[in-house]
């Protein structure tokens, strides 16, 4: 097989996302059957953790055991990467003696200086840039409550931060709208929708939901920012999801977050815990996702 590695959203076409949201569909059946899927027995996964996270381990460690593999856990304060080992010396090491990497971390470069000197396929978990897993279970999630996207509405409210710039990515991949409000000064940085036919702006977050079929949103301060909160507070005080919002988005939208979410912050708890909401089934999709992401790059299509 060729190698290749899940690093953005864009380096996957429409067609593997479209098997791999098929796929997804069938793993999650069996494992909702409880019937075993040991396609990648005696697979090692290592996942390189430099940010913190909840979801990102269980469902990688998770998924990689329910494939029949094993997982391994390395973060920078008990591996030599917190010593100044370079990344590319730890990719030559890590790829001569497991299978799959995935990395959660704050720089893209770094995930692509592990991928170039990797010579076995490596998933972003998650950087400052882009969060493409993320977005894959958001879409899978989409499909299952509502059909094909293509053609729908996402509105983006809050921080145009990795999340946003991957929706805008799958936009334009996957031949949906994508309508963005965000606080002066938290704009989409124009390198990330250079071109791109399928974004809207708004300076007013409602209209950037209205007729929206699903609206999304993300947490004021993310990882790395933490300085800022305070500032931040002031800034996105009117890019709060809530019912007046909801309201004027499609009758049938949907409401994610990819999580963890402060209520009364970035969205109220009404919205998040209300029958709209699927953050809960959006979060367990990224087991059955990202199982079938890395069934497809150890072995292909299957």
């Amino acid at each position: 097989m060729t190698l290749r590695h899940y690093l953005q959203f864009k380096d996957f076409s429409r067609d593997d996302f479209e098997y791999l949201f098929e796929r997804a569909r069938l793993i999650k059946e069996k494992f909702k059957r409880y019937e075993p899927h040991h396609v990648l027995f005696d697979r090692t996964l290592v996942m390189i953790f430099e940010k913190a996270s909840t979801r990102t381990r269980l469902s990688f460690e998770a998924g990689i055991y329910q494939l029949g593999g094993s997982a391994i856990y390395l973060n920078t304060q008990d591996s030599q990467l917190g010593r100044g080992e370079p990344i590319t010396d730890t990719a030559q090491i890590i790829s001569g003696m497991c299978d799959i990497v995935m990395i959660r971390t704050y720089e893209q470069t770094t995930v692509e200086q592990l991928a170039a000197a990797s010579r076995v396929p490596v998933i972003n978990g998650l950087t400052n840039d882009y969060h493409p897993c993320q977005v894959l279970a958001d879409i899978f999630t989409f499909i299952e409550q509502k059909g094909p996207i293509q053609g729908k509405t996402v509105a983006w409210v809050g921080d145009a931060n990795n999340m946003c710039n991957t929706w805008l990515q799958a936009a334009e991949i996957l031949d949906f709208r994508v309508q963005v409000s965000s606080p002066a000064g938290y704009e989409v940085k124009p390198e990330f929708m250079a071109g791109n036919t399928h974004v809207s702006l708004f300076a007013d977050p409602m209209e950037a939901a209205r007729g929206a079929h699903l609206v999304t949103t993300d947490v004021w301060t993310s990882m790395g920012y933490e300085a800022e909160n305070a500032v931040r507070m002031k800034a996105f005080a009117d890019w709060r999801v809530d019912d007046e919002m909801m309201a004027i988005a499609d009758k049938d939208a949907v409401f994610m977050h990819c999580l963890p979410a402060h209520r009364g912050e970035e969205v109220t708890a009404s919205v998040i815990d209300g029958p709209q909401s699927v953050v809960w089934d959006e979060a367990e999709n990224r087991l059955h996702a990202q199982k079938a992401l890395m069934e497809f790059l150890l072995l292909g299509r299957q």
